[in-house]
């Protein structure tokens, strides 16, 4: 029985990726794609053919070199010269309509110019059939009749659509058949991985870094003069190390523009004001601002915007409502008015760290304690030594802060940023009363857009006021302001979390049918999910599929939430194949958390031994067990009463905490350890509850000891009444053998140790006790 009905049968397809894996039985999907804005190149840049020093072609293996290097089937010239003639006076929809009717396959000039001219049109459909033509050239392993120029321009179309993964693999063939792509297309790549959630960033540096090492190869560099990075390169990797809080690969990377001949722009240096937030370092922000006016760089609206979204994700309002006054007065000291907001922060923190010293009487740091602190100390003085070098002017700053070039007056867009502030706060009236400010403005610049209403959405949905959400989307069809896609969206969020799903099916509705928006993959993702909170697995299964039906490809975040509905309606093995389909999906990448579903829906019927081999699989696969996936497994140890499986995971467990002390044997291992684990509360609390069930007294202790350890308070009154009600009576039979009495002997000294914590009546009182052996 198939439980995912198949999707509609697609024109594209994606090109081998790293990640994916053969489709058996294969899957077909459809893929929707946003318009496509592919910026004006004049004339089309022609991506490099890498050479070496010495001038001879590089030869490495790839996905497009194993094409190249075969026998190709002789050109047929039926209708080529007809097909050129559509290509040459840009009618590329006669071209694709007489591509299609023929037969056979034209000649490398006129496939070539073909996917190049579809690339270059700003239409999704477009998109596909170059995809489609990519597809059957690869299918009939006829993909050296496209040139690198080609290519190069279906990267580019594919990333400024929103196709991430299909762009970077065409980038990735292309440089494993030994061509280099104009920077234009890789550099696009580079951008939407940057942006791009899991380990998007760590790729865009990959990528950046693979291409730029080629590049550096040649000795004339004039031969790869299109493919160096430019100064928008360098900024999407930059915004990469930003995104990931990495201060030394930032500081690496902005040294490097000058060997590149690159110039860091006001862009640079608003991404370095995102580094200086993401890393907590509130208080350089403001020299940031001074660098970039001392350089004589130009100040855009956009630094605005990066300097009121900066302290708003601080959750600093009091800074970011002064930043838009003053630009509402028109001053241009705004660098006089972040170093007095400085200053008040800085005297701040001394007052509260003076009445954090007055109320420590006492404190002990253990060994971990200081080892983390001292790792801790060494890594802000290496963040301080590159912010150094990054802002020379934050060592000595001048007497007197810089003043603007120009006065920049507040935007909607500043205004905006400032509502999220607040409704992040809860501050719904603020918000609404920011909205009211926005109107009556003079400056039809400072008007409220879709976005700023969607704020104010957002602000009633959180607060579970419904009833008023939908006036303000009433309201946004008056004043003549259209909703869009992420309103109706956050609309649906609050029907679902309210288990309002009629309502939610009904605003899908009139969506669509209404106000002419399609739904998206996160509609459908927010709708199954809203299944999901009133147990219908069968809704959500139904959802998905309609998503499907109507060509919306499913993303990680759909795949899991799927297995979700499967798991908690205890239905595992429909998570499974779910999660078998999920890996099959080359668009996406399976993580830790449909691992950890899927690991989920097992224990949540005791059946253990299916959730070890999904663990195992894990492992094979690269990924370890966290708090989350051990959390599973002790319930399913609890709802199994297989008290025996909790001590070997809590001997794993317990391996895992101690990993950082044993660093130092692990030199000779070839193989990598595994990260150190951090129990939380519930996993260490039900552990311990199986434990002192199983009358597991010993081990129960050294749980409670990590408890301790961890800084999380033992349950102890819950421990006391499970030993009362099941262990108060224990004893041992007279013609039990000696081995026997032995071992009862020793839990019964481990359950007087475990009562002597508990503080009931025990054969401790009144001396010293300890775990170990007794002396007689």
């Amino acid at each position: 029985m198939n439980i995912l009905r198949p999707p509609p049968t697609s024109s594209s397809s994606f090109p081998p990726y790293q990640n994916s894996k053969p489709l058996n039985p294969p899957l077909n999907f459809t893929l929707t794609h946003k318009p496509i804005s592919l910026i004006s190149i004049n004339p089309p840049f022609r991506p490099t053919r890498l050479r070496s020093a010495s001038g001879t072609a590089n030869s490495s293996a790839g996905d497009l070199s194993s094409f190249l290097s075969s026998p190709g089937e002789p050109y047929s010239t039926h209708n080529d010269q007809e097909l050129l003639s559509l290509l040459r006076n840009r009618k590329t929809d006669e071209a694709w309509a007489k591509y299609v009717q023929s037969t056979h396959l034209p000649g490398p000039t006129c496939l070539s110019r073909l996917v190049s001219q579809l690339s270059y049109q700003s239409k999704p459909e477009s998109l596909l059939r170059a995809q489609s033509i990519l597809t059957r050239l690869r299918n009939e392993r006829q993909l050296h009749r496209l040139d690198a120029n080609s290519l190069g321009l279906l990267a580019m179309a594919a990333a400024k659509s929103g196709q991430t993964l299909y762009s970077v693999s065409v980038i990735k063939s292309m440089l494993r058949s030994g061509y280099l792509p104009h920077v234009k297309a890789w550099s696009a790549a580079v951008a939407n991985l940057s942006a791009a959630g899991d380990d998007g960033p760590e790729e865009s540096i990959k990528l950046f870094t693979a291409i730029t090492r080629r590049v550096r190869r040649f000795d004339d560099q004039s031969l790869v003069a299109q493919s160096r990075p430019d100064t928008a390169a360098f900024n999407a990797v930059l915004n990469a190390c930003a995104n990931l809080g990495d201060v030394e690969k930032y500081w690496k990377l902005f040294d490097e523009m000058s060997k590149w001949d690159c110039e860091p722009d006001v862009l640079s240096y608003n991404v370095m004001i995102k580094l200086c937030a993401r890393v907590d370092r509130k208080e350089l922000i403001v020299f940031v601002l001074e660098r970039i006016i001392e350089k004589g760089i130009k100040v855009c609206m956009t630094t605005m915007h990066s300097l009121v979204a900066a302290y708003v994700g601080f959750g600093d309002l009091r800074t970011a409502e002064r930043i838009v006054q003053a630009m509402r007065e028109k001053r241009r000291d705004l660098c006089k008015v972040l170093r007095e907001c400085n200053g008040e922060d800085l005297k701040e923190k001394e007052e509260e760290e003076a009445e954090e010293e007055d109320d420590e009487d006492s404190f002990e740091d253990d060994e971990d304690d200081l080892g983390s602190s001292a790792r801790d100390e060494v890594s802000e003085e290496v963040s301080e030594d590159v912010f150094k070098k990054l802002l020379p002017n934050s060592v000595e700053p001048s007497d007197k802060p810089p003043l603007l070039p120009k006065v920049f007056a507040p935007d909607s867009r500043i205004y905006t940023t400032l509502m999220k502030g607040y409704m992040k706060n809860g501050r719904v009236a603020d918000t609404a009363r920011m909205l009211e400010a926005m109107r009556r403005q003079d400056d039809s610049n400072s008007h409220p857009d879709e976005v700023s209403y969607t704020t104010v959405v957002s602000a009633f949905v959180k607060a579970g006021l419904m009833d008023r959400a939908r006036q303000v989307l009433s309201e946004m069809a008056r004043m003549g302001v259209p909703a869009n896609r992420i309103t109706y969206n956050v609309l649906l969020k609050g029907y679902c979390k309210q288990l309002q799903i009629d309502k939610a099916e009904d605003l899908l509705r009139e969506m669509a049918e209404d106000a002419g928006i399609e739904p998206d993959v996160v509609s459908y993702n927010i709708i199954i999910d809203g299944c999901i909170l009133i147990d219908d697995s069968a809704g959500a299964l139904s959802f998905f599929n309609e998503m499907r039906t109507k060509g919306i490809a499913p993303t990680k975040i759909s795949y899991t939430t799927l297995m979700k509905a499967f798991a908690m309606s205890g239905q595992p093995k429909l998570a499974n194949r779910v999660f078998d389909e999920m890996m099959r999906d080359p668009r996406v990448k399976v993580d830790l958390i449909a691992w950890n579903m899927l690991v989920e829906g097992y224990c949540r019927l005791g059946l253990i031994e299916d959730a070890k081999r999904v663990v195992s699989n894990m492992k094979e696969n690269g990924f370890y067990p966290n708090v989350a996936t051990y959390g599973s497994l002790a319930n399913g140890v609890s709802v199994a009463r297989k008290p025996g499986e909790a001590l070997l995971l809590w001997k794993e467990i317990k391996e895992r905490c101690e990993v950082k002390k044993s660093g130092e044997s692990e030199g000779d291992s070839s193989e990598p350890s595994p990260p150190m684990l951090k129990p939380d509360e519930g996993l260490l609390d039900m552990l311990a509850d199986i434990c002192v069930r199983a009358a597991f007294f010993k081990k129960a202790l050294e749980i409670i000891a990590c408890m301790e350890e961890n800084g999380i308070p033992p349950n102890k009154t819950k421990y006391k009444k499970i030993y009362v009600e099941m262990h108060s009576r224990m004893f041992t039979s007279k013609h039990a053998s000696q081995a026997r009495v032995d071992r009862r002997v020793e839990r019964k000294r481990a359950a007087e140790a475990f009562k002597f914590w508990l503080g009931l009546p025990n054969s401790y009182y009144g001396s010293e006790w300890k775990l170990g052996p007794r002396e007689d």
